[in-house]
C-alpha cells in the first residue's frame, strides 16, 4: 500500500516536473522555427517589393522621357511657327522701311520744288504790288481828271448813279413784279381755289362757342345747404380741390361752376354730381371724389388724343404727346375748341397736300400739333408756340413736322410746301365763320390799328377797313403817288401790318390810285 502510494507519488513528481519541462523545450523549439520562417518570409516580401519599386522606377522614368520628348517636339514645332512669323513680320517691316524711304524722298523732292514755288510766287507777288501801285496812281490821277471835268466828287458821282440806277431798278422791278404777278392769278387763282374749296368742302366739323360757366342741376333746393355745409367747408373744399369757383345764388335747383380752364370746371360738374347722387357730402368725400374723377379724367383725355390720331391715321406718336391733345379737348381760344380746330387743320392740310403731291403725313401731324403747346401754356412761361417747338423735340418727332408747325405763326420763314400749308389751313379753320369770337372792344381796336397803320404813310389820303378787318382799302393821292410806286407802297403797308398786328388768317391789302380829268363845255 505504501509502495503503491510512493510510485503514485513519484508519478504525480513527474508529471508535475518533467512533463512541463519537456512541453517547455518543445514549444521553444517551435518559436524559433516559426521566428526562422517568419524572418526568410520578411526577407522575401522586402526583395519582393524592393523589386517592383524599381521596375517602377524604371517605367516613371521611360514615360518622363516620353513626356519631355513630346514637349521638346511640341516647343520646337511653336518655335519654328513663331520664328516664321517673325521672319514675315520682318519683311513687312523692311519692306513698309523702304516705302517710308521711298515716301521721304518723294516729300523731300516735293519740298524742293515747293521752296521753288514760294520763291517763284514771292517774286510775282512783289511784281503785282508794285503794279497794283501803279495802277492806283493811274486810277487817282483818272479819278482827279474826272471830277474837275464833271465839277462831282467820286463819292457825289457813286451816290447820284446808285441814286438813278435804284429808281431805274425799282420801276422795272415793279413793272416785272406787277406782269408776274398778273400772269400767277391767271393761273394760280382758279387752281387754290379748287384746292382750298375741295378741302373745305371735306371737312364737315361743328363749332360751339364755349363759355366760362356750367350749371350743375340740383334734386331739390335742400341740396344747396349740403353742398355748402357747415360754416361753408363743403363748398371751401371743393373749390380746393378742384380750382374753380362754385356760386350758390336764388337759381331755383341749380348751382353755376365758375372758372377758365374748362378741364378744370368740367372735372368740378362730375365730382359734384355724384356727390349728389352719392348723398354723403364732407371735406373727405369731397377729395376723394375729385381724385377719382381727375383719374378717369387722365384715362379720358388719352383716350381723345387716341381717337384723333385714328381719325386722321397718324401712327407712332409718343403717349405724352397724345396725352397732351386730349387735354386740348378742355381747351378754347377765341371761344374755338383746340383738339377741334387741330383735327381740322390737320384734315385740312392733308387733304390740299395730296393734291399738290406734298408729304400727306408730314402735313396731317404738323398740322395735327400745332396748338400742343397750348395744353400746358398756361403752367408754364413762354409762348404756346416755343413750348410746342420744344415739346415736339423732346418726344422725337421729326425736324419736318417741327418746322411745319413752327411756321404757322409768321415766327419763322417757311422753307417747305408743308409748313406754308398748315399756315393756310391755320387761317382757313380760324376764318371760318362762326368758328371764332371776339369781344367788341377788341375787334374795333384792331380795325382802328389797322387804319392807323396804313394813315401813317406819306401820299395816303383815306383807309377803310372793310370785311371785318379782313381787307383794309387805302386811296392815295395821284400826284404824290405813280403807279409803280403804288406797287411798292402795297408791299410796305402789309409788312408793317405784319410786324405790328396780330390777327387770324390774312388780311387783303388794296391801293388804290386814281386820275380825273375834268373840262367844261361853254
Amino acid at each position: 500500500m505504501s509502495t503503491e502510494i510512493l510510485i503514485l507519488a513519484v508519478a504525480i513528481v513527474f508529471a508535475a516536473v518533467v512533463v512541463p519541462l519537456v512541453w517547455w523545450r518543445g514549444l521553444r523549439k517551435e518559436a524559433h522555427r516559426r521566428l526562422d520562417e517568419a524572418r526568410r518570409e520578411a526577407e522575401k516580401i522586402v526583395e519582393e517589393a524592393r523589386r517592383q519599386g524599381e521596375t517602377r522606377l524604371r517605367e516613371t522614368d521611360v514615360a518622363a522621357k516620353e513626356k519631355l520628348l513630346q514637349a521638346r517636339t511640341e516647343f520646337e514645332a511653336a518655335s519654328r511657327k513663331r520664328r516664321a512669323e517673325l521672319e514675315t513680320l520682318e519683311r513687312r517691316l523692311t519692306q513698309k522701311e523702304d516705302n517710308l524711304d521711298k515716301k521721304g524722298e518723294d516729300l523731300a523732292r516735293r519740298d524742293k520744288d515747293l521752296n521753288q514755288l514760294e520763291r517763284s510766287l514771292t517774286g510775282r507777288e512783289r511784281g503785282l504790288e508794285k503794279r497794283e501801285t501803279e495802277l492806283e496812281q493811274m486810277i487817282g490821277e483818272e479819278r482827279s481828271k474826272l471830277e474837275q471835268i464833271a465839277g462831282l466828287t467820286a463819292q457825289q458821282a457813286r451816290d447820284e448813279l446808285i441814286r438813278v440806277l435804284e429808281d431805274e431798278a425799282r420801276i422795272e422791278a415793279a413793272h416785272i413784279v406787277k406782269r408776274l404777278e398778273d400772269e400767277a392769278r391767271e393761273t394760280a387763282h382758279k387752281q387754290a381755289q379748287r384746292i382750298i374749296g375741295m378741302a373745305v368742302q371735306r371737312s364737315a366739323s361743328d363749332y360751339v362757342s364755349e363759355t366760362t360757366v356750367s350749371v350743375v342741376m340740383l334734386p331739390n333746393d335742400e341740396m344747396k345747404g349740403r353742398i355748402i355745409g357747415r360754416e361753408g367747408r363743403n363748398i371751401r373744399a371743393l373749390e380746393t380741390a378742384t380750382g374753380v369757383d362754385l356760386i350758390v345764388d336764388d337759381t331755383p335747383e341749380a348751382v353755376i361752376l365758375s372758372g377758365f380752364d374748362p378741364y378744370r370746371r368740367e372735372v368740378a360738374r362730375v365730382a359734384l354730381e355724384r356727390l349728389i347722387v352719392d348723398g354723403r357730402i364732407h371735406p373727405a368725400r369731397i377729395e376723394e371724389i375729385v381724385e377719382k374723377v381727375k383719374a378717369e379724367f387722365e384715362q379720358k383725355i388719352l383716350q381723345e388724343g387716341e381717337a384723333a390720331l385714328l381719325e386722321l391715321g397718324i401712327p407712332g406718336m409718343h403717349p405724352e404727346l397724345v396725352r397732351l391733345l386730349g387735354r386740348l379737348r378742355y381747351r378754347t381760344s377765341y371761344g374755338q375748341n383746340v383738339l377741334q380746330h387741330s383735327k381740322e387743320v390737320a384734315f385740312l392740310a392733308g387733304t390740299m397736300a395730296a393734291e399738290l403731291k406734298a408729304n400727306v403725313q408730314v402735313a396731317r401731324r404738323a398740322g395735327l400739333v400745332h396748338d400742343i403747346g397750348k395744353a400746358i401754356d398756361r403752367e408754364m412761361d413762354g409762348t404756346h408756340l416755343q413750348i410746342g417747338i420744344d415739346l415736339l423735340r423732346k418726344y422725337g418727332e421729326s425736324e419736318d413736322v417741327v418746322h411745319a408747325m413752327a411756321c404757322h405763326h409768321g415766327d419763322y420763314d417757311p422753307q417747305t410746301v408743308e409748313a406754308v400749308l398748315v399756315t393756310a389751313s391755320d387761317a382757313l379753320s380760324a376764318a371760318r365763320p362762326g368758328a371764332r369770337r371776339e369781344i367788341l372792344e377788341t375787334y374795333v381796336k384792331r380795325l382802328e390799328k389797322l387804319e392807323e397803320i396804313a394813315s401813317g404813310f406819306k401820299g395816303v389820303q383815306k383807309t377803310f377797313a372793310i370785311q371785318a378787318g379782313r381787307e383794309i382799302r387805302i386811296i392815295v393821292d395821284s400826284g404824290k403817288i405813280s403807279d409803280e410806286h403804288a406797287l411798292w407802297l402795297c408791299k410796305d403797308i402789309a409788312k408793317k401790318i405784319e410786324q405790328e398786328l396780330t390777327y387770324p388768317g390774312q388780311i387783303k391789302v388794296t391801293v388804290i390810285r386814281e386820275t380825273r380829268s375834268v373840262e367844261y363845255a361853254r
